[in-house]
């Protein structure tokens, strides 16, 4: 079924609840409670995709073993990241390098930058910004 069967309303109804959900997902997190911001943020969005597959790229009229692929596809991307997750999110080892950004080249940059920061609004305490003047990479051993 194409646009011309059902018309543009069907559209603007699917538009009108994605709308709404977007309203949702933005109001959530406002509430400051954990388990609203997450539901709010992750539950939202999956049904938001969902409708958006299955209306916007038809896939409600389509043969169930597309939606299997698709199910599938997202099943096979979800193992490969609970597989390779343990090493790549690791914060601790015997080779593993803590680097905290602040090389002689960014502390100059930002120095420079609070400098004219406390000339165009003196008195804010931009001039007081201090930088740790720890090397760039520290290696971390556990």
């Amino acid at each position: 079924m194409g646009h011309a069967e059902h018309g543009y309303n069907y559209y603007i109804k699917i538009w009108a609840i994605l709308m709404v959900l977007l309203v949702i997902s933005i109001l959530g997190p406002t509430l400051e409670i954990f388990i609203v911001t997450m539901i709010t943020a992750f539950g939202v969005a999956l049904v938001k995709a969902l409708m958006v597959a299955a209306y916007f790229m038809h896939l409600n009229i389509e043969k169930r073993y597309i939606w299997l692929l698709l199910i599938g596809a997202l099943l096979f991307l979800g193992g490969f990241f609970i597989g390779v997750a343990p090493d790549v999110m690791n914060m601790e080892g015997t080779n593993w390098v803590h680097c905290n950004g602040y090389n002689d080249a960014n502390r100059a940059r930002i120095a420079q930058e609070a400098q004219m920061a406390e000339e165009l609004h003196p008195g804010q305490g931009f001039g007081e910004l201090t930088i740790p003047a720890e090397r760039d990479c520290v290696p971390q051993r556990f």
